[in-house]
């Protein structure tokens, strides 16, 4: 895109502490603000307001580049700020989106993490990812490491309209079994999954069919949720693209999450595909309501999250 704006920040901190009690890791990074592949129903979109920015396009064509980040990250480690738990990167952007190709903040960070032999998992849509193959071998040589590739359709009218800059699904496929053939434990995040566009059985069926041949070490499936700031411009590419389903989203998603019985068929449709795939043992269906959440063991949201 032409209109895409790129703006440098410092960081007051880049070890972020996660006080939600249900989540599997400890510490989140995010070396960037924003994310170019513009994905509609992103939850991470609403970090925009905090900058006094709009939770609609924006997020993708002002981008935030967090320069100093490696260094006050080094800085934190070397004043015993992480204490032990894992570390999650991208848990409200991509750290492989095009943007690293050029900076390569997460590729630098990275190697703090392996120097310090500290737990980590990276959530990425991109094979970017690949470039850091050497870090991850040998972060997974020393502690935990694993990496979760963003995956929800293989169709590519879906996939173009709701997530406009972001890579072919079937090279996000590509890179789990390159990871997996690495030595890198790798898994699909099935997420999110789409009502009435990518829930229905036999897409399913096939994402997970694609996930057994990439040797993917875990799924997890888990419908969309909506948060208050995301909704009106995830309404908005939905009535441009498929305005047919716009009262159906509406009476779906009164607050966050979808409705409760229809996120319980969800649950009931995908749980005997994941074993029928042979998932059901290492992964996860969630149905995003908020009871999910709070009967979760950790060693259950391990892979998940």
């Amino acid at each position: 895109m032409n209109n895409r704006r790129i703006f440098k920040i410092k960081s007051k901190t880049v070890l972020n502490r996660v006080t939600t009690p249900a989540m599997p890791f400890t510490w989140s990074i995010n070396p960037y603000r924003g994310c170019s592949h513009g994905c509609a129903f992103c939850y991470a979109r609403n970090t925009h307001s905090f900058l006094g920015m709009g939770t609609d396009d924006t997020f993708r064509t002002h981008l935030f580049v967090k320069e100093d980040a490696p260094e006050v990250l080094r800085r934190e480690l070397a004043k015993g700020r992480w204490r032990g738990g894992r570390v999650a990167i991208g848990t409200a952007t991509d750290p492989y989106q095009p943007l690293e190709k050029q900076r390569g903040l997460t590729r630098r960070i990275l190697e703090i993490l392996v120097q310090y032999r500290i737990p980590t998992t990276i959530t990425t849509r991109s094979p970017l990812i690949i470039r850091d193959l050497d870090l991850l071998q040998e972060l997974s040589s020393r502690t935990e490491c694993s990496v979760n590739i963003s995956i929800n359709t293989l169709d590519v009218r879906i996939w173009r309209s709701m997530e406009p800059e972001s890579p072919h699904p079937q090279a996000r496929f590509a890179t789990v079994r390159k990871l997996r053939e690495a030595g890198i434990r790798a898994g699909i995040f099935l997420a999110p999954v789409l009502p009435f566009l990518t829930d229905d059985e036999s897409t399913l069926d096939r994402l997970l069919q694609h996930a057994k041949e990439s040797d993917a070490s875990f799924v997890f499936a888990s419908l969309l949720r909506l948060k208050p700031e995301v909704k009106p411009w995830f309404f908005a590419q939905l009535e441009r693209h498929y305005s047919n389903l716009i009262s159906c989203y509406r009476s779906l998603y009164k607050g966050t999450y979808a409705e409760e019985q229809f996120a319980q068929r969800f649950h009931e449709k995908v749980a005997p595909l994941l074993e029928q795939w042979g998932f059901a043992k290492e992964s996860l269906s969630i149905t995003n309501s908020r009871s999910d959440w709070k009967c979760l063991k950790e060693e259950q949201l391990s892979f998940a999250l």
